[in-house]
């Protein structure tokens, strides 16, 4: 079923696992066309039960997620992430009406989609399929190593509340709810009114999969009078907003509630003095700075604030993007083709940009490029002319003159959220620099640069006032995702004036819904707690466990090997045949003036070889690939008449939720014949689920090989 505008009636919430509305009589507030001023639905919460809804979620919603793994997880927002894409153009054709155009739409909706797949694609690669994450190595607290220590994460037990902004009512939201769901913690999610229509599309389509746990996601589509009252410890806040409004519900929130918060920014985007008219670098500032000032309508809390530039190139600079302007920018009504840029969100949003850039004025700035006039606009019908029903605004630009340390505090300090930038003119580098930190803190600062010395310069000193730095050249211009485009795989947030908030950041983002504690314990009891087992804890030494199936493989099985001995013969064979050698393999003399060798030694990765050879069963088996090692660090040198062998243990077990495989960590010591450490590392194999030791095993062998992709 298409989804489609609710007219005027009150647009619903989702709680408790049902749509809910108002008793009837609620007036609501009326949400308007941007482009139109039509009324597109209705508001209010009247009568809403937020205290029962969070309730819920720290029940029903805490049992159904935290009945799954990392991975059933990740799985899941892979299918959410599905259904979206089935429906995005409905979801597109929707939010034309918030002013949004197709490119517009892209950012909003498809990077949404975007981050459900990364998230769902990084859970299963970088999460265990478990429910617990360790954080960092085992520390040994005892010579004997019968006391351990190691930090966990375990998933908060409340609920994430998550306060979303109108200029992204699908990314913004689903920014936060990815992480949140992946953690394991039920989302209860409020979008700004102007847009909230659209959130209410994103969720029915979720809903109407059948596959969200119960409890696990909440839409409350209005007003939530109170809700700090009822927060307390284990509850998280996640607010996209004005920095205002941070301050007023950090204020709000309990001892004990996580609060972020990601705020108004006024991002720079500095030229670099090497990236004059005519190079590649210039260019791709001026297509950037376009970009910036028209996606979204300019509203974007990454977007281009302050224009940082070489006082020789700021006229050129305005005329090139005049220029530009005037060849690629139609403003009118989204449904109208042709139109690359819509109005803001509301006539109330309009009005506050003019005053903004009202403010500016006065502060000294002068409007260079456009005008605060009312645009003639293309409708939807075609036709060209005024609009005054509709929130237009052309790009403007604005100059302010004089040198970089005497420009007013209001360039830094008054966003003007829509399609509007300053030019800030400096003469050196370091005046550059001077000005980005002036922004109090930002999202994002990009610099268009083809100068190493520039970008270290700027690098070391902006990067503590910026969550994100871009640096742009004729390398990656074409292949850089911009200056206003957050990637779910790196930290999205700020801080100072940009609130201090980290959301994205891939995992970390995930772990911000999630406690990190110290535990400490016996070998055998971080083994059962965590799921990995630890040196010391028990083992098991029944048969060889390359034999074994994931269905019958156990943490703690090992297998160890007899000793091999190590000749001088070894070691010159394995020096010819590979090329490698150096001179501590082959010059007695040379070797034994090293203060790490006490003469010829064998080549670490000769042992590594040797181990496989010695742990391997060559047999056709369960053990489909062998698929790397990590973290292997050679501790002893071994010397010719030297032996070694090899213990290997099942350390972790990770089954793949649609694979007829799964992935086995296991703890590699190799030991000389004094039983010194010589070698530690991990190896990584593929494991079948199920295995045939019978006459049908080359064939189950055969399928499940096949699984594997390399």
């Amino acid at each position: 079923m298409a989804i489609e505008s609710t007219g005027t009636d009150i647009l619903p919430s989702y709680l408790r696992d049902r749509w809910w509305t108002p008793d009837a009589g609620a007036a609501g507030i009326p949400v308007l066309d941007a482009s139109t001023g039509e009324v597109v639905t209705r508001v209010s919460t009247d009568g809403i039960d937020l205290a029962g809804a969070l309730e819920y979620a720290r029940t029903v919603g805490q049992a159904s997620l935290g009945a799954l793994t990392f991975h059933q997880r990740a799985l899941l927002l892979k299918e959410f992430a599905i259904a979206l894409t089935a429906r995005k153009e409905e979801l597109h054709e929707l939010s034309k009406r918030a002013g949004a155009t197709v490119r517009d739409s892209l950012n909003d909706v498809d990077g949404g989609i975007g981050v459900l797949f990364t998230y769902a694609s990084k859970g299963r690669r970088e999460l265990p399929n478990a429910q617990v994450y360790l954080d960092g190595p085992v520390e040994s607290l005892a010579k004997d190593g019968s006391f351990l220590g190691r930090h966990v994460y375990t998933r908060l037990p409340g609920v994430a509340v998550q306060i979303n902004a109108f200029n992204f009512p699908m990314w913004g939201a689903l920014e936060k709810f990815a992480p949140a769901f992946l953690a394991g913690v039920p989302s209860v999610v409020k979008p700004a009114t102007p847009t909230a229509y659209i959130a209410e599309a994103w969720v029915r389509i979720l809903v109407e999969t059948g596959r969200l746990p119960a409890g696990s996601l909440q839409l409350v589509s209005g007003a939530v009078p109170g809700l700090f009252d009822h927060l307390g410890l284990g509850d998280l806040v996640g607010f996209t907003g004005s920095a205002s409004t941070a301050s007023r519900l950090r204020q709000q929130a309990a001892p004990g509630v996580r609060f972020t918060s990601e705020t108004d920014s006024i991002n720079a985007s500095v030229l670099g003095p090497d990236a004059v008219p005519g190079t590649p670098e210039f260019d791709a500032y001026l297509t950037q700075l376009l970009i910036e000032l028209t996606t979204k309508a300019g509203q974007k809390c990454t977007a281009i604030r302050r224009a940082i530039v070489p006082e020789a190139v700021v006229q050129p600079l305005v005329e090139a993007l005049r220029d530009k302007i005037a060849q690629r920018v139609v403003v009118g009504d989204p449904h109208a083709e042709g139109v690359t840029m819509g109005p803001l969100v509301s006539l109330a949003q309009r009005d506050e940009v003019l005053r903004a850039v009202a403010a500016l004025e006065a502060a000294g700035g002068r409007v260079v490029l456009g005008t605060t006039a009312a645009p003639d606009v293309v409708r939807a019908d075609g036709s060209t002319g005024p609009a005054p029903e509709g929130a237009f605004v052309a790009p403007l630009v604005i100059g302010f003159e004089g040198d970089a340390a005497a420009l007013p505090d209001a360039v830094h300090d008054i966003e003007a959220f829509g399609p509007v930038a300053s030019v800030l003119a400096y003469r050196t580098v370091d005046e550059a620099a001077d000005l980005v930190g002036r922004g109090g803190g930002s999202l994002v600062t990009s610099v268009a640069t083809a100068d190493p010395a520039v970008a270290a310069t700027l690098l070391a000193r902006t990067a503590a006032f910026n969550g994100r730095l871009l640096f742009l050249d004729r390398d990656d211009a074409r292949t850089s995702t911009g200056h206003g485009a957050p990637v779910p795989h790196l930290v999205h947030g700020g801080p100072g004036r940009a609130g201090g908030g980290e959301e994205l950041g891939g995992i970390r983002a995930v772990l911000h819904h999630m406690q990190r504690t110290a535990v400490q314990g016996s070998p055998a009891m971080l083994t059962a707690l965590t799921g990995v087992w630890h040196q010391g804890a028990a083992s098991r030494s029944d048969r060889h466990p390359f034999r074994k199936s994931l269905a019958e493989l156990r943490i703690g099985d090992q297998f160890a090997s007899p000793l091999r001995a190590v000749t001088l013969d070894d070691i010159e064979t394995f020096a010819h045949f590979t090329g490698d050698l150096f001179y501590a393999h082959m010059d007695e003399q040379a070797a034994a003036a090293n203060p790490f060798f006490p003469g010829r030694v064998a080549h670490g990765y000769l042992l590594v070889s040797w181990a496989a050879g010695l742990f391997v069963d060559p047999a056709p088996g369960p053990v489909l690939a062998n698929y790397g090692l990590e973290d292997l660090r050679f501790v002893t040198p071994v010397s010719p008449g030297d032996e070694v062998r090899v213990v290997l243990t099942a350390k972790q077990i990770t089954p793949r939720e649609t694979d007829e495989y799964g992935e086995v960590r296991w703890d590699a010591v190799l030991l000389n014949q004094r039983d010194e450490i010589v070698a530690t590392y991990d190896v990584l194999t593929l494991v079948a689920k199920t295995w045939d030791e019978g006459p049908a095993g080359g064939a189950a062998s055969r399928t499940a090989e096949a699984a594997v992709t390399p």
